[in-house]
């Protein structure tokens, strides 16, 4: 990469190509320097540390699961939106593993807005359950914990017994809906 072409942007994108390699483990700045072909202090230009680069990767991953998840919801709703929503975002994580797992999950103040647009996609998608106020935040939490928890199980190779793990996630997606369909 030339150095008039270093950007922020393409610092991330390196980042992520490092990630998607060699897990979170292998992004550090040196890396992700002789990657673009600069020395270290270049990628100061365009971030502040370590930190930020990580932030900012997270950033782009909430950022691609908010746009997969959110185009297969669109129109739906119910069972079928909570299905779409399920299904699409472990087909991230499936693509994705190393990526996903470099996510930071804590609540920064600096992921804030990517990971509000995600939120407010899966509280969409519970709209049809009469949830509001902290009931849907709490099934959202419920929901994302589901995918989150069996994903990473997933890729993690957490599952070792011989019944296909798409007819478990079926079930799963049939949990979750059943008990957000039931009255509390």
């Amino acid at each position: 990469m030339a150095r008039a072409a270093l950007s922020r942007e393409a610092v991330v994108e390196i980042a992520l190509g490092l990630v998607d390699e060699e897990g979170e483990p292998g992004l550090t700045l040196s890396a992700v320097a002789a990657r673009a072909g600069v020395a270290t202090p270049s990628l100061y230009k365009h971030v502040r540390n370590l930190a930020e680069l990580r932030e900012l990767v997270s950033i782009r991953i909430m950022g691609e699961i908010a746009d997969e998840v959110g185009a297969a919801v669109l129109g739906r709703s119910g069972d079928e939106a909570v299905r779409a929503l399920m299904e699409s975002w472990r087909s991230y994580v499936l693509r994705h593993p190393r990526r996903y797992s470099a996510m930071l999950q804590t609540p920064d103040p600096g992921l804030a807005e990517a990971g509000s647009r995600l939120v407010g996609i899966v509280l969409a998608a519970l709209r049809a359950y009469g949830l509001s106020d902290s009931a849907a935040i709490h099934a959202a939490r419920c929901v994302r914990a589901a995918v989150h928890g069996f994903s990473m199980l997933e890729t993690g190779g957490g599952f070792g017994l011989p019944e296909k793990l798409d007819e478990s996630y079926d079930l799963l997606i049939d949990v979750m809906t059943s008990g957000l369909s039931t009255p509390r």
